[in-house]
């Protein structure tokens, strides 16, 4: 998950100093600096930022918290506004007005960092969407994909094979597939994309995987060696191992 911020700060050297911290964060991305209220409040509505960075060592502090106070009328979501300052003056201010955090200056990179893994830890992870649209002109066909079994090529189609025995055909290749479905999916063939939790044996000797709720025997190729030796480890790991 990545955070779109914003800095509002009147001092270039301090603007630098937040901006070289904020690069070793990969997951969060700075969308603009600026320096005075009016184009923070500006800033905020064009690009809808998840944490705005404030700083309130000035004396227009106080513009900066009644133009929060401003933005409840016009956004739907509130920012994560964190700030910084030379003096505790503002800091009950900032936290009526429901700051995340608060540095002093000199900060340091630790401060920011422990900033950092506090919003992570806090925030909601993403959820993984459960169903995939398979859409043909104006026909859209939803699939739970908890009940794929696996995936086949068929030229420059695919073929889904659902657990009820069904089948439903979208026009695209496997490959595109393979990049947009869950994790539990994993491509052992050049032809075939399988529903890891239906996986119910893997013989190495005929190079062959059996599922849940189907007869069938799916192939692998040695060319997927390597997803197949994950495959093995993950089903392991869930399982309680008895060797003969």
């Amino acid at each position: 998950m990545s955070y779109n911020c914003v800095i509002i700060d009147s001092q270039v050297s301090s603007c630098l100093k937040l901006k070289t911290h904020l690069s070793d964060f990969s997951d969060f991305e700075l969308n603009t600096i600026v320096h005075n209220h009016y184009d923070g409040m500006n800033m905020i509505l064009k690009y809808l930022p998840d944490v705005v960075f404030i700083n309130l060592t000035k004396d227009d502090a106080g513009d900066y918290f009644k133009m929060i106070s401003e933005l409840h009328q016009y956004i739907p979501k509130m920012p994560i506004f964190i700030g910084y300052s030379e003096t505790k003056k503002y800091a009950y201010e900032a936290i009526k007005n429901g700051f995340f955090d608060y540095w002093l200056f000199p900060y340091t990179e630790f401060d920011v960092r422990k900033t950092i893994f506090k919003l992570r830890r806090q925030r909601p992870k993403e959820k993984v969407p459960s169903t995939i649209c398979l859409k043909t002109y104006r026909d859209f066909h939803y699939l739970d994909t908890s009940e794929i079994l696996y995936l086949q090529a068929d030229n420059n189609a695919t073929d889904f094979i659902l657990i009820d025995g069904d089948k439903v055909s979208a026009f695209k290749t496997l490959k595109s597939f393979e990049e947009t479905l869950p994790k539990n999916f994993i491509r052992i063939h050049q032809s075939y994309i399988l529903n890891s939790e239906y996986v119910s044996r893997i013989n190495y000797g005929k190079c062959i995987c059996s599922l849940k709720n189907n007869p069938r025997e799916i192939p692998f190729s040695k060319s997927y060696k390597s997803r197949i030796e994950e495959l093995q480890a993950l089903l392991s790991n869930n399982a309680i191992q008895h060797v003969n």
